[in-house]
């Protein structure tokens, strides 16, 4: 034991020992290249004292970052996130001044912008010594990695697992935001994402499915089924409800807040992580005590749990705050390239991604990345049960350069990385982990709307409407979860993607969700008639069903119920509808299921408008600026997939499992819906959901008591809901019974893996 204790003192200074060095050499270089950087006095020194006077300054820095940065970050925390990211090179390079001036007889001198860079480099130098170090001693890079986590700990019961890794694992949810399965197993095969393709490859490793999504094909409604188990009345990224006269947006806090809040009402349930987890990085908190990044929560006041908490966290180590911002410019100068290149080469189609859009791209693929993942390593060392994460950088770029594009493939390679170091990272934690790696939606090719047709959606409703057009189309501007996280981390109000205020109520309202276009009258009361709206706009319905760039149109009618509306005179009511034949043929599978779902919201809209889709190409139409876009119905946005270790049950025995306890619960001559339609596959996020809830109940035993979250505007508390809220009684107080692992699948693979660890 002493023995062990004074090796690992012993390593540990010679690694101190190697950072100072390296950055002494560090500082001498530089003052031999950068003209405004001396360490000697004017007259001259010898290459000993010269040599003494950079160990000087550079032990004065390491000491300064090490002491004097945990302290300013934190008392920034109320400066915004990209704020700070921005102030990390001036606060590096006052740090150097101040170090510096220690140095006696003044021999060190710096102009402030060469301060800076000199900074920024000595803490790469710094940063890439130490990490070099610590990988050939296990002990010390799971210390490095896991300082945060350790510190956060305290005061947590002892981790489950110990040294033997003994105990029920845990379980993380990657997700990949945007991610189809087909693009998943194209850069697997081609070599893009290695760290998958090996998970694939192995026996024992993982299994892959697809699994279809909802008509809403987007984060909002996916990730909200998938965390609290119902996306239920939400029809779109974006809608508009007429009684509050407010347009909701799943990446606006207020209403993904409120989506949350809706969802526990309807399910009594806490969500997916309501038992010891963590939310990294999503749009909804799934009940998890832990939070970073949470747009429903960002809102959210007090220590360890405001959603941008996990910005200052990873920046409160200036090696991280270096990193990432250095390649946040790296980013940013790359996406200007890109764009260069293909307006260069006069690539088609192409949208602008100028402006902002350079920044929110570097935003959405580094410093979202960076802190997730950072987030995620520290979750495993405190030893979570459940950690969910979300990775939005695929999603961000294969919406401006297009989901096959060179572009998207080179996130996809930077992605499979951060994969490869939770599973490294993983398999040095005190507890054993299982790592499960799905999508919320894919995403589908395709010129613009208005790049193909010349007017917006909206300008075809005004136009049909006998309203007044623009001579010129406008562009509707593309919207994500990215450019919102920005806007949210500059403390700037998300846009909801119309002007309510200034909108007459006489005129329609049209919002896009990608290839999903919904309008609204907002003068009439309740969902509006077919009737209504041809004797209000006789010419607005059969103008949209005849447009060349829509599939088809859902409205409700007085005299045959909600119908399907297509080219050439189609109508279909709403019960007849068919995948085989009519305006959903081209759509495929569980199209028709998916729009009579839709169908049954409260706040469907007055319109819905799918684009066209051409089965031959995969290329839908967005109603915004985006090439590849998700949202409605056409191609691969409607499949994503589930990636799972091989000692987990499979989804289907899990549905159908499922599906048979219903069938005994049932009440003589109840009807009991089919969780596996014809055709298999796992349909609707709320179906993912159970199945991510059977994962955890297989290796935790009881799962999930239910939570207030939500109801009172709060996040996660440990008490039962409060007397009288929705779901109060006996039923909101039991908790889920355990449930034993299903038999092994009678399947033509080898047999799961006993232990359910990765591969």
């Amino acid at each position: 034991m002493a023995d062990g204790k004074w090796r690992r003192a012993g390593a540990t200074l010679i690694r101190v020992i190697a950072v100072w060095a390296a950055s002494a050499l560090t500082l001498l270089a530089l003052a031999g290249i950068l003209p405004d950087f001396q360490l000697q006095s004017d007259d001259g020194d010898t290459i000993t004292r010269t040599a003494f006077t950079a160990a000087w300054g550079a032990g004065a820095f390491g000491l300064l970052s090490a002491l004097v940065w945990p302290v300013l970050v934190r008392a920034l925390l109320i400066v915004p996130a990209l704020v700070l990211g921005a102030l990390v090179f001036f606060l590096n390079g006052s740090l150097l001044l101040i170090a510096l001036r220690l140095i006696p007889d003044g021999r060190g001198d710096a102009a402030p912008e060469t301060a800076v860079v000199v900074a920024a480099v000595m803490s790469a130098v710094a940063s890439a010594t130490s990490t070099a170090f610590a990988v050939r001693d296990d002990d010390a890079y799971r210390r490095r990695l896991s300082r945060l986590a350790y510190r956060r700990r305290r005061g947590r019961p002892a981790d489950q697992g110990g040294p033997g890794r003994e105990g029920p694992p845990g379980t993380v949810f990657i997700q990949l935001d945007g991610v189809g399965h087909d693009a998943l197993v194209a850069a697997a095969a081609a070599g893009l994402m290695p760290t998958v393709a090996g998970w694939l490859a192995d026996s024992s490793g993982h299994r892959l499915t697809p699994w279809r999504t909802d008509w809403s094909s987007q984060t909002g409604a996916s990730q909200l089924a998938i965390l609290h188990g119902s996306n239920h009345d939400v029809p779109a990224f974006r809608w508009y409800e007429k009684e509050t006269r407010t347009v909701m947006v799943s990446s606006r806090p207020a209403s993904a807040l409120e989506m949350q809040r809706r969802a526990i009402e309807r399910t009594r349930d806490g969500g997916l992580l309501s038992i010891d987890g963590a939310s990294r990085g999503n749009l909804f908190s799934g009940g998890a005590g832990q939070l970073a990044l949470v747009l429903s929560m960002a809102a959210r006041r007090g220590k360890g749990s405001r959603s941008r908490a996990g910005y200052f966290a990873y920046f409160s180590d200036p090696a991280n705050a270096t990193r990432t911002a250095l390649s946040f410019v790296a980013e940013v100068v790359r996406e200007i390239g890109q764009s260069t290149r293909a307006r260069a080469g006069k690539v088609t189609p192409r949208v602008k991604r100028g402006g902002l859009y350079p920044f929110i791209r570097a935003f959405a693929t580094v410093v979202e990345r960076d802190v997730v993942v950072a987030a995620v390593l520290g979750d495993l060392f405190a030893g979570r049960t459940a950690v969910y994460a979300d990775l939005v950088a695929y999603d961000e770029v294969a919406h401006h350069s297009g989901p096959h594009s060179r572009d998207a493939e080179k996130v996809l390679e930077r992605l499979d990385r951060s994969l490869a170091l939770i599973a490294k990272i993983a398999d040095r934690t005190p507890r054993a982990y299982r790592i499960v790696l799905l999508s919320d939606h894919g995403q589908s090719p395709g010129e613009t709307f208005a790049g193909k047709y010349g007017l917006t959606l909206k300008d075809l409703v005004r136009a049909g409407s006998g309203l007044p057009v623009p001579r010129r189309a406008q562009r509707t501007r593309s919207a994500s979860e990215a450019r919102d996280a920005v806007r949210i981390a500059l403390h700037r109000p998300v846009e909801g993607g119309v002007d309510e205020q200034a909108a007459k109520l006489s005129d329609p309202i049209v919002l896009a969700s990608g290839n999903l276009g919904l309008i609204s009258f907002p003068d009439i009361g309740g969902r509006a008639s077919r009737e209504q709206i041809d004797r209000r706009h006789p010419a607005l319905l059969s103008t949209l069903a005849n447009h060349p760039g829509i599939g088809f149109l859902l409205v409700r009618s007085e005299e045959h119920g909600s119908v399907v509306l297509g080219p050439g005179g189609a109508e279909v009511p709403i019960a007849e509808l068919s995948d085989q034949e009519g305006p959903l043929a081209v759509f495929g599978a569980g199209a028709a299921d998916a729009v009579r779902r839709t169908d049954t919201f409260p706040h469907v809209a007055d319109i819905m408008v799918n684009s066209m889709y051409d089965p031959g190409t995969g290329t839908v139409h967005a109603f915004e600026e985006q090439i590849g876009s998700h949202g409605g119905l056409g191609g691969e946005q409607s499949r994503p997939f589930l990636l799972w270790p091989r000692g987990l049950t499979d989804p289907l025995d899990v549905m159908a499992a499922e599906s048979a306890e219903s069938a005994e619960s049932a009440e003589p001559g109840e009807s009991v819906s089919a969780p596996v339609p014809p055709g298999g596959g796992l349909v609707g996020a709320e179906a993912v959901h159970r199945v991510l809830t059977r994962w955890l109940q297989e290796s935790s035993g009881p799962q999930v008591p239910l939570r207030a979250e939500g109801f009172a505007g709060a996040g996660p508390v440990d008490e039962p809901f409060p007397p009288g809220a929705p779901g109060a009684g006996p039923t909101a107080a039991r908790t889920a019974r355990a449930i034993e692992p299903l038999p092994p699948p009678n399947r033509q693979d080898p047999a799961p893996d006993a232990t359910g660890t990765t591969a």
